[in-house]
């Protein structure tokens, strides 16, 4: 690919052996530098009796303890009286975050300016490597807030050159599409699809609009997602994976897995009980671990962290891009897992399920699964599904597509559906009659309800 193809030509395709040499040196700063700056990482080191001038490698980062989001939320306040991650003196704070709290007290991050060139970075490598340009114009529906999503997008924007619209959410007027004719869109599946369907309203086909790419950030999604939405805006879909952490991973037009941006975020593939890097190809917990270049200073730094997300590293080898950065497969939540007799079922299980072709016809993609009954004796999974007109549909014909995949993906259920003890119900709604509809935030689509 031509150089202007890529943000950083010389990092990003980079020799493998560099990098991995550039990686190691930029671990060593970042732990001398949380030895230094971080007040956790100070009676970290000192508790574990660990030095950090023996950590030399990403190898020896397996011999550190991993943390979580629950301590960071143990050594912040109220439970601790200052922000114990917080490496950087006030002054020198630029932007203060915090996550979601869908899975508990929100957790608190604090960026410098040099975070937020850091974090600009990775997202502007990410939608250049999605053929984004100076001519594009891009709406982010990602909120506006808080978190570091949509800001951080912004800021991206300028490095490639784009202007953005910046409207936080899909609920913005279809006009702004007639009007300034934007050339992409961030947001999430469900939104898109929302979007795909005021425009119809309105009589705008969403494949006969400006619209070239449209990136997805903020959940997983099945690939069936994906190919639903590209037929309905005839353009290309691209996945991204961040957080308020600082895991910024992007697909490129290639679409053959994210590529991870190594040399500011080392990312490992840990077994359940953190004993083990697993190898390339096995699924796994991603580890992160933030990375400075020697000189650069951090206001919240992570080493080790467990993200609760599920991965596996595609390859990294050479990308049809050029670019030479590990690849990992789109990621998916621990926290939207359930066990089913002992058989682990995700969102993306039920999602893959509902957006089969059969069944788009009928219904909008609109999902929500719930789970009922008693380990030891009967479970229910019972699967609503949303239908623009819920009359016209065939129960019979939508229950076995999704039973049959479903199924399909977990055939160690197959001998408790047979016997009874495990049942699939499907129920179809109208038009805003999942439970979801009427939840703020972001619901979850599968809950354990036993």
């Amino acid at each position: 690919m031509h150089p202007s193809q890529y943000l950083r030509s010389d990092i990003e395709t980079m020799k493998y052996p560099d990098l991995e040499a550039l990686i190691d040196e930029r671990i060593q700063y970042t732990i001398q530098y949380a030895a230094e700056h971080s007040p956790f990482y100070k009676n970290f080191f000192r508790e574990h009796n660990i030095s950090p001038y023996e950590i030399k490698s990403h190898e020896d980062l397996l011999e550190l303890p991993v943390i979580n989001g629950h301590i960071i939320r143990e050594n912040q306040p109220p439970v601790t009286q200052d922000f114990m991650f917080k490496s950087l003196d006030w002054k020198d704070i630029y932007t203060i975050h915090e996550t979601s709290g869908t899975s508990g007290t929100p957790k608190s991050f604090f960026l410098s300016w040099d975070d937020w060139k850091r974090y600009a970075e990775k997202y502007a490598r990410i939608f250049v490597s999605q053929g984004f340009t100076a001519e594009d114009k891009m709406i982010i529906c990602a909120s506006y807030g808080m978190n570091v999503g949509a800001n951080t997008m912004t800021l991206a924007a300028r490095e490639v050159g784009m202007s953005i619209i910046p409207t936080g959410k899909c609920t913005f007027p279809i006009r702004l599409i007639q009007s300034y004719q934007p050339t992409g869109i961030v947001g999430s599946v469900f939104k898109f699809l929302r979007l795909a369907r005021r425009m119809q309203a309105e009589g705008m086909k969403p494949a006969d609009s400006s619209i070239q790419r449209l990136v997805v950030g903020g959940e997983s999604f099945a690939e069936e997602s994906r190919k639903y939405v590209q037929e309905l805006f005839d353009c290309d879909v691209y996945n991204s994976y961040g957080s308020t952490e600082g895991t910024m991973c992007g697909e490129c037009q290639a679409i053959a897995g994210l590529h991870v941006p190594e040399d500011i975020v080392h990312l490992d593939i840990h077994d359940p009980r953190h004993q083990r890097f697993l190898p390339d190809g096995e699924e796994g917990h991603i580890v992160l671990t933030t990375l400075l270049k020697p000189g650069e200073r951090c206001g919240s730094l992570l080493i080790n962290y467990d993200t609760d997300d599920t991965t596996k590293v595609i390859s990294r080898s050479r990308c049809q891009c050029g670019r030479t950065h590990m690849r990992i497969q789109n990621p998916w939540r621990e926290s939207e897992t359930i066990q089913i007799f002992e058989v682990p079922i995700n969102r993306i299980d039920i999602e893959r399920a509902v957006f089969q072709s059969s069944n788009l016809p009928s219904l909008t993609g609109e999902y929500e699964a719930f789970v009922y009954g008693e380990e030891e004796n009967e479970i229910t999974l019972r699967i609503s599904v949303e239908a623009e007109d819920k009359d016209s549909c065939s129960i019979h014909d939508i229950t076995d597509v999704i039973t049959g995949i479903i199924l399909k993906q977990k055939p160690e259920l197959i001998g408790s559906y047979d016997d009874g003890i495990f049942q699939i119900l499907v129920h179809i709604t109208g038009p805003g009659g999942l439970e979801l509809h009427h939840i703020r935030g972001r619901p979850k689509r599968l809950m354990d309800r036993r």
